[in-house]
């Protein structure tokens, strides 16, 4: 079977353990990364490396620390397992550095490992970057060998504390004490969050505290389905496989969609914590979190789906909050990458100024919104590319759907369809890059719409 051509996605480069993700190919993606950095940050040759969970990634680490080193770089390693957000700050502030390495495969099966770099300023790569860094790539380039550099073990996780500890307020949730469970779900975020939470004196439950290349069995993915530890009258708090999403469970063991998250937080911010600035968002994000951001009269920005296109966002112009649907958030005060540990702080943080448990703040915000969405989505298995593009260019081509007339569509990653006048309704239609397959993401304020949508998408691609 031929091997997956070395391309990064939203995040970086993923495939399968021994037959895509290879040592050679983590050479040869370690030497287009290196010579991007001799061409741009010719005098950084420090480069940090950190490492989640899964099978032989602190093997794949080392094997790239030794090909920074004959190149002539400090590699600074990391001694144990590394949350990506951790080693995302941790390279904003080491010394003379020029960036680090990551390898995850964040919340995909376990038999997924990826690799991405992370450029100094903290956060994912552009597409620019990594399309300079492919190019190296297929171009074939080897750094010479220039020797003087040395691995460096460390532990990134002391300048990270110090950072949250100056956006949290830890006394806060000491004092106010409320009944929580960590349910670590095997995953990077061991060893660092409970640790935090340790060091402040606050009290939790904790399962699922070893780390296990196999997550148990199941995805490393924070959602309701994978988050089987729920208590009455506590939260649940969990991270995926590297720790930059978060997942939350409120007192009465429902699940908080990451949309309604960013939508209370960002309430919470700017009466709260008199932040300012845009609320950054990608464009599967819900209109609930548009209609908060109305109702407080903050400006929103919406980009494509993934969250470099975030951070870009992030380093253009000041920004509260920045958020995914798929549970990946950061502060204009944090870092402009996504961070599992600091969401789920700051929800700590939150719920213990407020006084007030997750549950109740849920009803007040929908309350304040005066609306409520609901969600769902239509996958469309196709032939071919071809077949998937004439699908396409069909419902572009469409003037109302459902019986809804299409108020705007938004072309900044596949289609967005805004129906009815209020434009309380709408249509994501996004296709797969991996397969043939169209996606239909679909939100209404209505039950009863959202089904008339779906029914109407179903009949226009069977």
């Amino acid at each position: 079977m031929a091997t997956k051509k070395i391309e990064f996605g939203t995040d970086g480069f993923r495939g399968i353990i021994a037959r895509d993700f290879t040592f050679e190919n983590v050479q040869k993606i370690s030497h287009g990364i290196i010579k991007y950095l001799r061409d741009n940050l010719p005098d950084r040759k420090s480069i940090l490396i950190g490492y989640d969970p899964r099978f032989m990634a602190d093997e794949f680490a080392r094997f790239c620390a030794d090909i920074f080193v004959a190149a002539g770089y400090d590699a600074m390693l990391s001694n144990c397992v590394c949350p990506t957000p951790v080693l995302a700050y941790a390279a904003t502030v080491a010394k003379n550095s020029a960036g680090a390495v990551m390898f995850t495969a964040s919340h995909n099966p376990k038999n997924y490992l990826g690799m991405k770099f992370i450029p100094n300023y903290g956060g994912p790569a552009t597409k620019q970057i990594t399309d300079i860094i492919v190019k190296n790539i297929e171009e074939g380039y080897t750094a010479p060998f220039c020797g003087g550099g040395k691995i460096i073990n460390s532990d990134f996780r002391e300048v990270y504390f110090s950072h949250l500890e100056s956006l949290i307020d830890f006394n806060a949730i000491k004092k106010a004490n409320i009944k929580f469970i960590y349910d670590g779900l095997f995953s990077a975020s061991i060893g660092t969050f409970d640790e935090i939470l340790n060091r402040h004196g606050i009290n939790y439950e904790i399962v699922n505290n070893h780390y296990d290349p196999n997550f148990g069995g199941f995805l490393p993915e924070p959602k309701e389905k994978f988050m089987h530890h729920k208590k009455n009258g506590f939260l649940t708090f969990a991270n995926d496989g590297d720790a930059d999403r978060y997942g939350v469970i409120d007192e009465n063991g429902q699940w908080v969609s990451p949309n309604e998250i960013l939508a209370i937080l960002l309430k919470y911010l700017v009466e709260n914590k008199n932040a300012q600035g845009k609320m950054i968002k990608t464009v599967g994000v819900s209109a609930l979190v548009d209609v908060v951001s109305q109702k407080l009269n903050i400006e929103t920005e919406t980009t494509p789906v993934g969250f470099k296109w975030l951070s870009e966002k992030m380093r253009e112009c000041p920004a509260i909050l920045a958020g995914e649907d798929s549970g990946g958030l950061s502060t204009g005060s944090h870092i402009p990458e996504k961070d599992g540990i600091y969401a789920n702080l700051l929800i700590l943080e939150m719920i213990s100024t407020l006084q007030k448990p997750l549950c109740a703040l849920r009803s007040e915000l929908l309350e304040f919104a005066g609306v409520n969405f609901y969600c769902d989505r239509v996958d469309v298995k196709l032939e071919d590319k071809e077949q998937m593009c004439s699908l396409q260019q069909k419902f572009l081509q469409m003037f109302d759907i459902a019986g809804m007339q299409i108020y705007d569509v938004l072309k900044i990653d596949g289609a967005k369809f805004y129906l009815g006048e209020e434009k309380l309704s709408w249509v994501l239609m996004r296709p797969s890059g991996t397969e043939p397959l169209l996606r239909f993401y679909i939100e209404s304020d209505s039950i009863e719409t959202l089904d008339k949508i779906k029914e109407f998408i179903h009949s226009h691609t069977s």
